[in-house]
């Protein structure tokens, strides 16, 4: 039954657009992040930070061998990437901070005021032209200096977050009414910390037992505390919101077989629970605790992988959060691999997680990234989920979005992948009733993508890395997306003519009949 509903859900996808209109409060944005798009690696007094170091010192580790220090040099381009976001006419720009430019050490005894002075021209900026600051405190770019002390698996770091967090709040406070303390822990933490697949990325540890625990506990208590700080110092003046970004693909188990169904849990507990649970519930999930603890113990050792929070700690830390920033690109097929297959093997999360993923040949598959597929029901799914399992949260999709190779400014895939998630965000909306308040493509513009240096491309707007000046070219999403933002609709006369975009009256019909299928098994 299941891989019926699998390719009913496609089809779906790919027919039928929700109709609606978006909500009257619903806001539209683009997002960004320092490291990516400034540039200015050390100009006017910024300090090393980890991905400076990094790509610097391992650029193998790079696709193309290739660094930030210029980027989309937003850092002297600014003012024109505002216009930029004017004219698409987005109400919410998110970005992050680059703490090595305020901090430069990476602690608050030096205070860098050319760094300072970067972010208030650009919140300024930002303000007279009506556009509303997202602003993130780190999107991966910790300090050099600390990465040396350990970065993240340095409870240390609890104490520096939260001096750094002050400073920001302080200085920028009047500006952000929207904060969110870290970006995707789910994946620095992974990424970073241990040893897999993913080890190309910075600070490159080999850490596979505990790093990435060790990380997340320091990384949940930092947000805390931050998130304490704003609301006992700054709230009552301030009046801004502060959240964490968090990120998983949905998880859709490959048969309905008991053992993918409870792939599926393991799957999104051990990917969003991990961090939305303490925040949203208290304490890690209880089948991470048991599980970890478990297999910790079949592996010889004393006492649990995953760091146990005592009482003071998991009170500290639940409730942190004023709304649900949730990241979303694609969407996996989960299989259960069994226990005995992985003891005596290694100690890691990936083991602990205890998945396969794959999946469907009949999903589109993105150029260069080609672990991002085309499932916009997968988002909707999502959605649920979290309303469901977290109280019913304001929730902000605060990144989505389409990689390609960037060799043509007619990208009709992207408009495809985001007409087809946002019409999935309109059905959570209006069909499940869900609070989603507002969303931010990635990314405003091509910028280096981790890794994957300047191979892969998000951007709706095209920049030329080969061009002193960075020249920056509006792409075929760009325009249809400003269309839809003034209809405040999928208005098929925002429709890019392609031969991805074309509908008919037949497959609409068609669109019909398969929800009433869909509805009848979700029911």
């Amino acid at each position: 039954m299941l891989p019926l509903l699998l390719f009913l859900n496609f089809l779906l996808s790919a027919s039928a657009l929700n109709d609606n209109a978006f909500p009257e409060n619903f806001k539209f944005g683009v997002a960004t992040a320092a490291y990516q798009i400034e540039g200015g690696w050390d100009a006017d007094g910024k300090g090393e930070n980890t991905w400076d170091h990094y790509t610097h010192y391992f650029p193998d580790s790079i696709a193309d061998k290739s660094n930030g220090d210029v980027a989309c040099d937003s850092y002297h381009k600014y003012k024109e990437d505002i216009e930029l976001l004017k004219e698409l006419g987005v109400s919410v720009y998110r970005f992050s901070l680059s703490w090595s430019r305020i901090l430069p050490q990476g602690t608050a005894n030096y205070v860098n005021q050319a760094g300072v002075d970067y972010y208030l021209n650009l919140l300024k900026l930002l303000n007279e032209s009506g556009i509303e600051p997202l602003v993130t405190l780190y999107h991966w770019d910790i300090p050099q200096p600390l990465q040396d002390l350990g970065g993240w698996s340095n409870p240390l770091m609890v104490n520096y977050f939260a001096d750094y967090a002050t400073v920001a709040f302080e200085l920028f406070g009047d500006y952000v009414k929207m904060w969110a303390t870290f970006n995707e822990p789910q994946s620095f933490c992974l990424m970073g910390y241990i040893n897999n697949e993913y080890s190309h990325f910075a600070p490159g540890y080999d850490l596979e037992a505990e790093g990435s625990y060790l990380c997340s506990a320091t990384i949940l208590k930092a947000h805390a505390k931050a998130y304490h700080i704003y609301d006992e110092q700054f709230r009552d003046k301030q009046n801004g919101k502060v959240s964490i970004v968090l990120v998983v693909n949905w998880n859709e188990p490959a048969t309905d077989s008991a053992d993918d169904m409870k792939a599926q849990e393991l799957g999104l507990q051990f990917g969003m629970g991990i961090y939305a649970n303490p925040i949203y519930v208290g304490n890690w999930p209880q089948l991470m605790i048991d599980r970890v603890a478990n297999r910790s113990k079949l592996e010889g050792y004393s006492k649990s992988r995953l760091p146990e929070f005592t009482e003071e700690e998991i009170k500290y830390i639940k409730g942190t959060s004023d709304f649900f920033c949730l990241n979303h690109y694609t969407t996996d097929l989960v299989s259960y691999a069994y226990e005995d297959d992985m003891i005596g093997v290694n100690s890691s999360y990936t083991l602990d997680k205890g998945i396969t993923t794959s999946y469907n040949s009949s999903w589109k598959e993105a150029q260069v990234s080609t672990w991002n597929h085309m499932v916009p029901w997968g988002l909707r799914k999502m959605i649920n989920w979290v309303d469901q399992n977290y109280g019913h949260p304001e929730i902000f999709i605060t990144e989505n979005g389409w990689a390609d190779d960037g060799s043509s400014l007619d990208d009709p895939d992207r408009i495809e992948y985001t007409e087809g998630y946002l019409s999935s965000v309109l059905d959570a909306i209006y069909e499940d009733n869900v609070n989603v308040v507002g969303y931010t493509h990635w990314s405003l513009m091509d910028n280096f993508e981790w890794s994957f240096g300047y191979t892969s491309k998000f951007g709706m707007v095209s920049v030329d890395f080969k061009s002193e000046n960075r020249t920056r070219t509006p792409k075929s999403s760009y325009y249809w997306y400003k269309c839809i933002i003034e209809a405040r609709s999928l208005a098929d006369d925002c429709a890019v003519p392609s031969e991805s975009s074309g509908r008919s009256l037949a497959t609409n019909v068609f669109a019909v009949i398969i929800s009433v299928i869909l509805a009848i098994y979700y029911l």
